[in-house]
């Protein structure tokens, strides 16, 4: 991708995450209907709205690239460029007035994550990611996209979204890497991953994630000095296991990986 091209993609990713804060944040503990899909996870008219409007910018600016919505599917299936868009990642957060949810947009290009975007409509935090770029990090509570320099399981702060989640892992490993490290924390959703991105979180591991969950979480993760993979270590794609493994740095990464993989029979 050429640096006009990129520079111009980063900018209508910046305009979707704008348009959609601020569609999100006036529900943001209001009232209203929460409706329970297929697979009972939770949609508001903020998840609906949020998409539509993202939706409406992409087919004005770039209509000739694919898109990719957790909550209307997918358009122009064979583009080469293809938009993932997740507008309220973390819904039950947001249902219950927690802040710990963002919006992910992410762009693919053949199949590969180039840029990365999580909001925080509430917060007003955003950390946006460029393949081969720093990840950058705006919020008004100051801080810079920066992993933690932590090395070790034993002293490492490991996260996951929710034990639920977890119950549809491959294996149990997991049980065996949260005795190792220093702490387990539950929750977060996709604000726990730009939380890592900022050195608060060393570990992430979680499961049942659908493309639209991580897409736009490796370019941030990676640009911030981050690893990110499936279980196994291999690279994220759509048609995988849907695992995903986060870590503050490669060395522990593999430390993370080589335990999952030694405790897959336990």
């Amino acid at each position: 991708m050429k640096p006009d091209t990129c520079d111009f993609f980063r900018d209508v990713a910046v305009m979707m995450a704008d348009a959609a804060r601020t569609v999100i944040r006036p529900w943001f503990r209001a009232p209203f209907d929460v409706v329970s899909k297929a697979d009972k996870s939770p949609v508001t008219v903020a998840d609906r709205t949020a998409e539509r409007v993202m939706r409406a910018i992409l087919a004005e600016l770039l209509p000739e690239h694919g898109v990719f919505g957790e909550e209307f599917g997918l358009e122009n299936e064979k583009a080469r460029y293809r938009w993932l868009l997740d507008p309220v990642d973390g819904t039950r957060s947001f249902v219950t007035g927690r802040p710990l949810f963002g919006t992910l947009i992410a762009l693919l290009e053949d199949g590969e994550p180039v840029i990365g975007l999580i909001d925080q409509a509430v917060t007003q935090e955003r950390w946006l990611g460029v393949k081969g770029q720093k990840t950058l990090f705006t919020s008004p509570l100051g801080g810079n996209a920066q992993t933690r320099a932590c090395h070790e399981l034993a002293q490492a702060e490991m996260s996951c979204t929710s034990p639920e989640m977890l119950e549809m892992a491959p294996h149990e490993g997991w049980k065996v890497l949260k005795k190792n490290t220093a702490r387990m924390t539950w929750g977060g959703d996709c604000y726990a991953y730009g939380l890592l991105a900022l050195g608060q979180i060393d570990l992430i591991t979680e499961c049942d994630m659908n493309p639209w969950d991580w897409a736009a979480l490796v370019p941030v993760i990676e640009g911030a000095g981050g690893k990110i993979t499936a279980w196994d270590g291999s690279s994220l794609r759509a048609d995988g296991d849907r695992t995903v493994l986060a870590a503050g740095n490669a060395v522990l990464h593999e430390k993370a990986v080589r335990m999952l993989r030694s405790s897959q029979d336990i």
